[in-house]
């Protein structure tokens, strides 16, 4: 009898009760300071500018290229939902260590990242350490980094506010952060789903194959999730490059012309559902995506329940261009 007069009592609920709508997808592209093509605004909810840097004092940020900066954050007037963040980080950037390990120095990190925020007009910041505990970058590391990366999410969110957006990027493998202390802190998590191998293996495939043996976006999803990551927070990461030899500028010619020489052939993965060039022998030389895994990957994120989609970069006005609008796919 109970559960008959629940079941009413929900039923007669339902005109002002619902299941909660899911989030908003985004899409986050990466604009570096260092090109002078500008993205259409139209064509994704984020950018993220790259890059800033830990200054040589260890307590604040330096931005790169700041006039280009105030330039992309003017596109918001063309599309006043687009919202703009300070990237801070990227491969090779170092003195987070020593700036995370210093409750001092941490702090007016926190409260200069407030600054450019504030300066900028900017909604706010990513986090681009690559990586808490890793020197691979050739940057200054320590065990207490994956700690210390945590308590400066935690700082940079009490200067910006809960109105500004934090986000971070991650390797595609998980490691080196603390995924569940930190998404109290965290809005979106940016994976670094590429330059996960190289040839003859492809770098950022969607799943696993004979061209993607032991790296592919599916796999780094379940790294994610399983180590706290929402799905609503998870963002998977996607490329606007080629990785290769000098087959770059075989792929570059390709996207231009359409058109390969002899000396390589254009191949098609149904198992990793991604394209690559491979040489005569039928050997991957250049991984890639184009606008149809690109689109692929997308109906995967939806068909996932994930937040969205990020590329590096939009640096080319053709190319770039094209990618970006398969990737408005994600978007109503």
């Amino acid at each position: 009898m109970k559960k008959v007069v629940l079941l009413l009592v929900l039923l007669g609920m339902g005109a002002v009760w619902a299941w909660p709508k899911e989030k908003e997808k985004v899409v986050v592209a990466y604009v570096t300071s260092w090109k002078e093509v500008m993205p259409d605004p139209m064509l994704m909810t984020h950018i993220n500018y790259a890059f800033g840097h830990v200054t040589e004092t260890f307590d604040g940020v330096r931005v790169d290229n700041p006039e280009r900066l105030k330039a992309i954050v003017a596109l918001k007037k063309q599309n006043p939902r687009l919202k703009v963040l300070l990237s801070i980080g990227g491969w090779g950037s170092g003195r987070f260590s020593e700036m995370a390990a210093d409750k001092a120095t941490r702090r007016s990190f926190a409260k200069d990242c407030k600054r450019v925020v504030k300066e900028f007009g900017l909604d706010g910041i990513d986090i681009d350490w690559e990586y808490p505990t890793s020197n691979a970058a050739g940057i200054s590391c320590s065990e207490d980094d994956t700690a210390n990366f945590t308590l400066l999410m935690r700082d940079i969110r009490k200067e910006i506010g809960k109105r500004k957006l934090l986000t971070m990027a991650t390797a595609a493998n998980g490691k080196y952060i603390d995924m569940k202390a930190c998404m109290k802190w965290v809005d979106l998590v940016n994976m670094m789903t590429y330059d996960m191998a190289n040839p003859p293996y492809h770098h950022s495939a969607l799943y696993e194959s004979a061209i993607s043996p032991n790296n592919c976006v599916d796999k780094a999803v379940e790294v994610h999730l399983a180590a706290g990551v929402p799905k609503d927070k998870l963002v998977v990461g996607m490329p606007f490059y080629g990785r290769g030899g000098r087959e770059n500028e075989v792929l570059r010619n390709y996207t231009r012309t359409g058109v390969l020489t002899d000396e390589f052939q254009l191949c098609w993965s149904e198992e990793a559902q991604v394209p690559y060039i491979a040489n005569k022998d039928g050997v991957l030389v250049m991984g890639f995506d184009d606008c149809r895994s690109l689109g692929i990957k997308c109906e995967y994120i939806k068909e996932k329940g994930l937040r969205g989609g990020m590329y590096w970069s939009y640096e080319d006005e053709g190319d770039d261009h094209a990618r970006a609008k398969a990737m408005r796919a994600l978007l109503p």
